[in-house]
């Protein structure tokens, strides 16, 4: 299995539009891109969840803001989690 998400919701909080979902990782997999909709990215934050400790804590390998709302992020190998994307459409 790939690096995969899903958009679970959209709303606005006062003038920001904000995107949250899910992803998961295939056993090898350590991470891939969030094609929030987004025209910028403000702030992405990642929650892992899952019964074991992590081993390093999962990042977004982007400079913020992002003038585009496809955000890569990278965990360590298998990991699941859920996010949260803020910015403008």
């Amino acid at each position: 299995m790939a690096f995969a998400y899903t958009i679970d919701g959209r709303t606005v909080f006062g003038d920001k539009r904000v995107v949250y979902g899910r992803f998961t990782n295939g056993g090898a997999d350590t991470g891939g891109d969030v094609v929030t909709g987004l025209s910028v990215v403000e702030q992405f934050h990642i929650t892992l969840q899952g019964a074991a400790v992590v081993a390093s804590a999962p990042v977004v390998n982007e400079t913020l803001p992002l003038n585009s709302g496809d955000v890569t992020i990278v965990t360590v190998a298998d990991a699941d989690g859920q996010f949260i994307a803020i910015g403008r459409e």
